[in-house]
């Protein structure tokens, strides 16, 4: 017995050792993209495993500067996450190369200049990492955001006045929506037999586009979003771009489509929004919303913490109430605003797809 205490104290010991510790993880990964690493293994799709040393060379060819002990450190502890796969050769001082594994090759650029690199970077810039230490005043005081304490306004304010950091957080928004546009096209129907699609928060309307070119029998798309964003939205065949508050109103149409767009509002907000949806739509109307949603109880598979993880950062970065809900407390939004009939489907890993229907 004496024994077995022992191991779960030492197991304990280790356990919160590698907790308090964790900020070497995000940090790392930032580095590395920002060092642009996963695009040089990848060369193309190559993916051969390269030294520290080679690298280096690959992404500063001109300087012939850089650690590559430092570099090797941070590849040696990111592979024990499973970014990278490290390959040793037999002899007895042997080199350490590294290639990318399938978390690896999500950071890589792809033709269409996206992949999650930017996400990662969006994460870690100056103004969010301020809010961080302030995790705890969101326990203190609900009424304002830990980003608003550490900067002085809401974060979409902010990122208003910052051209850089609303271009990285658009980039990792992209990144984000085309694989998981990619996999809900694959397998959700609910488009079928509708004419008029409202995409509320569209941006530059990159989700209506991928929508419209699979569902041709949409005969128009309305891209709703702030006058200032949609001001900048490019021409797209067949969508209309509609500027607006999504509190005051919503354009009508047979379908109304968003993404990530409830999870960062508080309840009421959130109940205003849907409110909003449900006088837009005829009966039989339906809203489609797409949502991080969490399970009833909490595990430890890595869905789960992702979730989890999500939501601490909507706490600490947009709202104090905003959150990520589960499949119920949707449902009971659904119900106060009105909608009778509401429907959940897990096609993705992360994001699910929930009807409310008029």
């Amino acid at each position: 017995m004496e024994d077995e205490t022992a191991e779960s104290s030492n197991k304990a010991r280790l356990a919160i050792m590698e907790l308090a510790n964790m900020i070497s993880v995000p940090m790392s990964l930032n580095a590395v993209v920002r060092l642009n690493v996963p695009d040089a293994i990848w060369q193309g799709g190559a993916n051969t495993p390269l030294s520290a040393s080679r690298i280096l060379s690959c992404v500063l060819p001109n300087s012939g500067g850089g650690d590559p002990e430092n570099l090797q450190r941070i590849l040696r502890m990111l592979t024990s996450y499973g970014v990278f796969t490290e390959h040793l050769d037999s002899t007895d001082f042997p080199e350490r190369k590294y290639s990318l594994t399938d978390i690896g090759k999500t950071l890589v650029t792809d033709a269409d200049g996206l992949s999650y690199a930017p996400y990662v970077l969006q994460h870690h810039q100056d103004a969010l990492m301020r809010a961080w230490p302030l995790v705890h005043e969101a326990v203190l005081d609900p009424t304002s955001e830990p980003f608003v304490k550490a900067n002085g306004e809401a974060a979409y304010s902010y990122y208003g006045k910052k051209p850089e950091m609303n271009g990285l957080m658009q980039k990792a928004m992209s990144g984000l929506s085309v694989p998981f546009m990619r996999a809900i096209l694959s397998s959700y129907d609910g488009f079928k037999g509708v004419k008029i699609l409202v995409d509320v928060g569209g941006s530059a309307g990159d989700c209506l586009r991928m929508i419209l070119q699979k569902h041709p029998h949409i005969n128009e798309g309305i891209n709703f979003d702030l006058s200032e964003v949609v001001a900048k939205a490019p021409n797209i065949p067949g969508v209309s771009h509609v500027g607006g508050d999504m509190f005051q109103f919503i354009p009508a149409g047979d379908a109304i489509f968003m993404r990530w767009i409830l999870t960062t509002w508080t309840d009421d907000e959130c109940k205003l929004i849907i409110e909003n949806c449900y006088k837009a739509l005829p009966v039989g109307g339906k809203l489609i919303a797409c949502e991080p949603v969490l399970p009833q109880e909490s595990d430890d598979s890595r869905r789960t913490r992702a979730l989890l993880e999500g939501d601490i950062f909507v706490m600490t970065i947009y709202r104090a109430k905003g959150k990520h809900r589960t499949e119920e407390e949707y449902k009971q939004l659904g119900l106060s605003a009105g909608f009778p009939h509401f429907r959940a489907f897990y096609l993705d890993y992360f994001y699910t797809v929930m009807e409310f229907q008029k």
